[in-house]
């Protein structure tokens, strides 16, 4: 592995243990370990990978974070740094499964993560601050952008994210100058490798088969259901983690009764406080369904196993089934003069998720002066995100 791989993947680890703020508040940390410290790719990349990633089903933190590295290093780089990125939280939400007093008094946690927020805030107006110098060039831009905050606050559904991104699309195309669309012919299915999309498929209809077929009483009957469940589950889920919080609850609380609701909430709660992908809670309910049916330790540690790599695979496949061949996409005329306005609308949502989370700020001007700061220092100096997170977490610790 080259070095520029390995300070890759220390960056990958440094993004792992401070993105917190869900899927548009992570852009601004990409932004950050990936273009502006380190080029790995540029901004009109980032952008487009995170556009992509919006309209995909799963969780599009994790298909930016793993088409990047895709495009550094390739399968294996990408496979790695998805492993990074997922366990450490994964693990967490699996141990506090099966037993959260491990954890102490949620409230000593609550203190303890007291300053994250604001300072999660801070890195999501530097990368909007960035990115709008970058993308928000003329009126139809900025129109774009403020139409995806505005569609976001109002809607407040996760369905705005690929259908805002599509419209921004196509504006754009519409509006861009006429080109000869037979003069550019482009072999856009030279470089898929049917065998993902067969994978893909067939990994669905097998375990969709086996959940119902193999009879409840199986000892392997419920790890099948629950990966099943769970597989189905990350193929329907846009918009990422504010959408699979309602689907997990109808689905293990509701319907089949897996886990308790006071214990549904009390694992939300504490994968708030945690960095990482949102998608790790599925790892707590996996466990926690494992042992309502009766399985010891090890088999709990197994369903949280099956619960985060389940919700994920379909997201994960997908993106690396795009990415080989989107240079080549990308060439297409309509879709090259649709990237200004999926990208104008990719600043929007940050903007958008800004807007959302200063909200439970509650105009405590401690909290707003920690967020001011925090975006002047990322603007002024090279210091990283990880360092503010590290003094974020001492502070909280000790006030």
């Amino acid at each position: 592995m080259s070095n520029r791989q390995l300070l890759f993947l220390k960056k990958v680890v440094f993004f792992t243990f401070t993105a917190f703020g869900g899927a548009q508040a992570h852009l601004g940390l990409l932004l950050r370990y990936f273009v502006k410290s380190t080029n790995f790719i540029k901004e009109e990349e980032l952008l487009e990978l995170n556009a992509l990633a919006q309209i995909l089903p799963g969780p599009a933190s994790t298909q930016t974070l793993v088409g990047i590295a895709y495009k550094v290093g390739g399968l294996k780089l990408a496979l790695i740094s998805f492993l990074i990125w997922i366990i450490p939280s994964a693990a967490l939400m699996t141990l506090a499964a099966i037993s959260f007093s491990i954890f102490g008094s949620k409230h000593h946690y609550a203190n303890l993560f007291e300053f994250i927020h604001p300072i999660a805030l801070g890195v999501v107006a530097y990368g909007a601050y960035h990115l709008s110098r970058k993308v928000l060039l003329n009126e139809i831009s900025i129109f774009l952008a403020l139409s995806a905050v505005i569609a976001t606050l109002v809607l407040k559904n996760a369905y705005v994210f690929p259908l805002a991104i599509l419209i921004g699309g196509i504006v754009s195309s519409a509006i861009g100058s006429s080109v000869d669309e037979s003069q550019i012919r482009v072999k856009l299915f030279s470089n898929i490798n049917p065998r993902k999309l067969i994978y893909f498929i067939g990994v669905l209809l097998l375990m969709a088969a086996l959940g119902a077929i193999i009879n409840r009483t199986s000892p392997f009957s419920l790890p099948i259901r629950l990966f099943e469940n769970f597989y189905r589950n990350g193929i329907f889920v846009f918009g990422g983690g504010q959408v699979l919080v309602p689907l997990m609850y109808t689905e293990f609380v509701q319907m089949k009764q897996y886990v308790l609701q006071s214990d549904f909430l009390s694992g939300y709660a504490l994968q708030q406080l945690l960095p990482g992908p949102t998608f790790s809670f599925t790892s707590y309910l996996g466990a926690l369904s494992m042992k309502q049916g009766g399985y010891d330790i090890l088999g709990q540690v197994f369903g949280g196993l099956l619960a985060v790599l389940g919700i994920n695979l379909p997201g994960l496949i997908l993106i690396l089934f795009i990415v080989p061949f989107w240079s080549d996409l990308k060439k297409i005329t309509l879709i090259k003069q649709s990237l200004s306005g999926v990208n104008a609308v990719s600043v929007g949502f940050i903007y958008a998720a800004f807007i959302l989370l200063l909200e439970p700020l509650s105009w405590d001007f401690k909290l707003i002066g920690i967020m001011v700061l925090s975006f002047f220092i990322l603007i002024w100096t090279r210091i990283s995100p990880a360092i503010l997170i590290f003094l974020g977490l001492i502070l909280g610790y000790f006030i």
